[in-house]
Formats: structure tokens, sequence, C-alpha cells
């Protein structure tokens, strides 16, 4: 194959525990199957058409008869189940030891000399629900001018701070003193920025946000691919999980339509190489808020705009859709969950209905990138490929 590959991670769309998830205090999250089994007639077709009900153990009661595509399911090796373990494991970097976490908050040694960097004082400096703890001290920090700090059970800084208060410039430097503090044993997955805005104990969190995350610790396909001469192109924020590295170019675009839309643009382009493209609305905008209702409408736009994806398709094009993580929405906790990830596989030059199985680790959609971009990867990065099962 010698065409584009498409790669659309669905921010956190898991499809079932992995065995170990009891470690992780995820025992029984289903992200998608929730959706199934809470919200009367969903309905997404076009997903269910390429194969998505017929992945083996998914909690889905509808399957195709005669999939138009080829479709599994992909187990994570590193430990975690945060965004940037999950993408760097789909572009082949695994993780031997987990990102830090802060389950009582961040010690003197990282706190301090943040303060000192900022030349302010802070607020929480504990784990909390972003949406939450944004209208519990939005009016002391509006009041005071201190930005919010805080954490979640994945390895992340986040920074929140209204608008008017804090500017998002002033905001970003924020982050990017934090980001240059966390390193050796605090070296935490990403920085993030959480920009609100509202007022009088009423504040929502606005698009605005900006993830600075940890440069990759090894070779991705980005590299190996930007390596060998092709193009590739980060959509959303890929850049952000990724820091940039072994990206040609980035594509900012901050809801799910926006990457779609940009990613058609993309594939309509006379070029070769790899679209990565991260639909972060699932995740940030429902799963983390336990909003079922949402969750199940966002996937459902998705499945819309899943005819427009194929129909912009070269001949020799593949696109591939899976995920990172899961965030089941119906859970107590507000937290990522521990998942296998749907890999559903579509091009107009490869065969139909295939089911390639139950994948050993992310890595292997990676690998198999390569492979239709007849890149050679060495050794460089783990994975299997499974092209030959489907060309």
């Amino acid at each position: 194959m010698s065409g584009k590959a498409i790669l659309i991670v669905m921010d956190s769309v898991g499809i079932g525990e992995l065995p170990d998830a009891g470690r992780y205090g995820d025992r029984g999250s289903d992200t998608l199957g929730s959706l199934f089994r809470l919200i009367k007639d969903f309905h997404i077709p076009n997903l269910i058409d390429l194969g998505l009900g017929n992945i083996s153990d998914v909690n889905i009661p509808v399957k195709s008869k005669s999939p138009a595509g080829c479709f599994g399911k992909a187990a994570e090796l590193s430990p975690g189940k945060d965004t940037t373990t999950g993408h760097w494991e789909i572009a082949g970097l695994v993780l031997k030891e987990p990102f830090p976490v802060y389950p009582d908050g961040f010690p003197d040694e990282v706190i301090l000399p943040f303060k000192k960097s900022i030349g302010r004082d802070i607020l929480w400096n504990r784990p909390a629900s972003g949406s939450e703890i944004i209208n519990r001290l939005g009016d002391e920090h509006v009041e005071s001018g201190k930005p919010i700090v805080y954490t979640s059970a994945d390895s992340v800084f986040q920074i929140a701070a209204h608008e008017d208060v804090i500017p998002l410039e002033t905001l970003y430097r924020y982050c990017e003193a934090a980001r240059s503090i966390l390193t050796g044993k605090h070296s935490v997955g990403r920085v993030i920025a959480r920009p609100f805005t509202g007022s009088d104990g009423r504040y929502v969190r606005t698009k605005n946000r900006r993830d600075f995350s940890l440069p990759p610790s090894g070779p991705t396909i980005l590299d190996i691919i930007s390596n060998a001469g092709m193009e590739t192109a980060g959509v959303g924020k890929i850049s952000d999980i990724f820091a940039g590295q072994g990206l040609s170019r980035t594509i900012k675009a901050k809801s799910n339509d926006e990457c779609i839309n940009e990613t058609i643009k993309l594939m309509a382009e006379d070029f070769r190489g790899l679209i990565f493209t991260n639909l972060v609305d699932f995740d940030m905008l429902y799963g983390h808020r336990n909003d079922v209702q949402g969750y199940g409408a966002a996937m459902e736009a998705l499945d819309r705009r899943i005819p427009e994806l194929i129909a912009a398709l070269g001949n020799d094009d593949v696109l591939i859709l899976t995920a990172d993580h899961g965030c089941d929405p119906s859970t107590l906790s507000t937290d990522h969950s521990r998942e296998y990830i749907p890999v559903l596989v579509y091009g107009p030059s490869l065969k139909r209905g295939i089911n390639i199985g139950v994948l050993d680790s992310f890595s292997d959609i990676g690998a198999t990138v390569l492979d239709i971009l007849k890149v050679d990867g060495g050794r460089q990065i783990s994975g299997k490929s499974f092209l030959e099962k489907i060309i």
C-alpha cells in the first residue's frame, strides 16, 4: 500500500475492563457498553457497519451480518490509563514504569518552587473533578487571584484560572513554569491549562485548554515516518500529547467536529504519510462529567460523519478508528478507566469483515501504520503489524 494512513483516536471510548482493571479501581468499567445499556434507542449504525459490535466479548447488542471493515480490540501493556500513556503506546512506545500520581497533592519540593516562579500563592493542591473545583473555589480565586492547582487519578498537574483574572498567555506561562519544575521523579505526563469563565459560583471551562506534555522518552511512529521523508500531520491535541516531536504539521482544532473537518481537508491533499487525529470531546466534556446522555449524543454525532470520512479515502488510503483508554460516564468515578480499546480498520483496498482478534498491545496499531506506509520501523518501536491479515 502507498496511500495515507488516517489514525483517529476517539478519546476515552473504551470497550470493557482489562484483566487488571481491579488494580486501578476500575472493575466493571465499560464505557461504550454503558451507553448501549443506559441510553434508549442509542444508534450508531455506521460504526456498527464497520464491525464495532462484532468485536469479541463486547457488550454491544447490535452486530453487522456483513461488516464493511475489519475489527478487533487491543490491550494496554503500559502501566496506567492516561491520555499520554495510551497515545504513546499506540505510536509504538510502551512504558515500563508508570507516570507519577499524587493522590495527596503535590509535595513542597514541587509546590514551593512553583509558587516562587509565578510570584503568587495557590489554592487547593489536591485531587479534584475539574468542573466541580472551579465552582467550589471560583469565587475565592476571582477575589484573590490565586490559581487553582489540582490533580486527578492520572499523572497530571492542572492549573485552573478565570480568563478575566489570569489571562490565557499568563496561564500558559504558569504551565510552562510547572513543566520545567516537574522533572526527574516528578515527571508527570501532562501539565494542563484549564481556563474558565463565569461568575458568582457558576463557572464553566472554556475550549482554550492546553496540554504541556513530556517529550516521548523514545522514538514513535511519528519520528520514523517523518525521518522517512513523509508527512505527519497532528490534528487536535496530538501535538500537545507528543510535545510536537515527529510532527511536520500541526492543526489546532478544539472540538470533535472541527477535528473531523480538518482531517477531511487533509485527506483531500496529495501527500503520503500519516494523519493523526484526537477527538477530545468524549473525554473532556462527557466522560469526566459522568454525562451519559451527552457522551451518547457525541458518539451519534461522530457516527453521522463516518460516511464523509470513508468517502474522502483514496483507493490506497486506510482509516483506523481506535481509542486511548476508557472513561465510563456511568460509574461513580470521574477519572479514566482501564479498558480495552476498539480497533476498526477500513480501506477501499482492504478485505472486509476480518476479525483481527485481541491485540497484545496498543502498539500493534502503530506497527500496522508503518506497514501501510511501507516504512521499515526495524526494532525502533514495539508492536506487531496485523496488516497481512487484512490486505
